[in-house]
């Protein structure tokens, strides 16, 4: 049996009601299907936008720096340069050592032993250590005029591990032994570092497998 209604005899709130019904679901609709997907995909852009202005803000700094950094790294390599020439090849370390020798002598010291060991790699992993051990007999003078010497050398030539003995009387001044390492250091070529490099790379992937 249907149901008639005579919307004149409904009232007034109930056909207010009525009329703005139709419009509210109709928001609703849209709020669910339209707006409320668009407002996350307007919060998705706006990230990726702040994501854009913080990057944009680091190459911005970072271009700042880089005529700061362009000269830093002209002057590391400037410096670089300069402390190869300090560095012998490896084909002129005798030569080097045979200075250091000659030094020795004309210094007024007595050579008792000068036995070169291994060469090993430094810790910084770009030059060769290659140590000599060495036993000289003679007064403080004489040592002193050595080390003296050693400074005037274009390469470097570092001395470690010195020992010196209970001087003993001697016609002029007292002698004594003195023993210590005297190393130099040569530049290891690139593709040796090179090499080292992947070696280790593969040792690294080797124990991870």
């Amino acid at each position: 049996m249907a149901i008639k209604i005579d919307i004149k005899t409904l009232p007034s709130y109930v056909k207010t009601i009525i009329s703005i019904l139709p419009g509210l679901v109709i928001a609703v609709v849209v709020t669910l299907i339209v707006i409320l997907p668009k407002n996350k995909e307007i919060k998705n852009l706006e990230d990726k936008i702040q994501v854009q202005e913080n990057e944009k803000a680091k190459c911005e700094a970072k271009a700042e720096k880089l005529p700061e950094l362009i000269a830093e790294n002209q002057r590391l390599r400037k410096r670089l340069n300069e402390l190869k020439e300090q560095l012998p090849e490896e084909k002129e370390v005798s030569g080097l050592l045979k200075q250091v020798s000659d030094l020795c002598i004309g210094s007024g010291l007595r050579i008792l032993l000068w036995k070169p060991e291994q060469k090993r790699t430094h810790a910084s992993g770009i030059v060769y250590e290659i140590p000599v051990k060495v036993e000289l007999a003679g007064s403080y003078h004489n040592l002193g005029y050595f080390y003296s010497s050693l400074t005037g050398l274009s390469r470097i030539v570092n001395i470690s591990d010195i020992k010196l003995s209970d001087p003993k009387p001697g016609r002029e001044s007292a002698m004594l032994k003195v023993s210590f390492t005297a190393t130099t250091f040569s530049a290891i070529p690139e593709e040796e570092i090179a090499q080292q490099k992947t070696e280790k790379e593969a040792e690294k992937k080797g124990k991870k497998t």
